[in-house]
């Protein structure tokens, strides 16, 4: 068995910014030489997460929208009362998708659906720039 680790970096827009991280991902995959084991993508830190979706302009709007009215970010955060940084709403956010995702990887290949994309989330107030770990386990 091998580990691979990669990384991506890109800046991002913030507040919600959806990148489709599927090709960036699959290519690694392909440089590993890796057929069959286990894809996992993680972003360091609290305001970022990784998930899946049909990554198409109306669905990451509608992702967008159902995340504010969620966790809206015009309400009182005790996170902003200590901090003065007016990203309560993006801790919260970032900790309900969460910060990784794994996938099987079969003949070289994840196996995602025919419509499901992986995708970072940047769910911080202010334009980032970020580091994203891809880690291939197998054979």
């Amino acid at each position: 068995m091998v580990v691979i680790t990669e990384y991506l970096e890109f800046d991002t827009n913030g507040n919600t910014d959806v990148i489709d991280l599927t090709p960036e991902v699959s290519d690694i995959v392909t440089s590993s030489g890796v057929r069959n084991g286990i894809v996992m993508i993680f972003v360091p830190g609290s305001t970022a997460a990784i998930t899946t979706i049909e990554y198409e302009p109306g669905l990451v709007s509608d992702l967008q929208e159902a995340l504010e009215r969620l966790v809206p970010q015009g309400i009182n955060y005790r996170h902003n009362e200590r901090w003065h940084d007016g990203n309560g709403h993006s801790h919260i956010r970032a900790s309900l998708l969460g910060p990784g995702e794994s996938f099987p990887l079969v003949n070289g290949s994840i196996q995602l659906g025919t419509w499901q994309q992986i995708i970072f989330v940047d769910l911080d107030n202010r334009a980032r720039s970020r580091k994203v770990l891809v880690q291939i386990y197998g054979e």
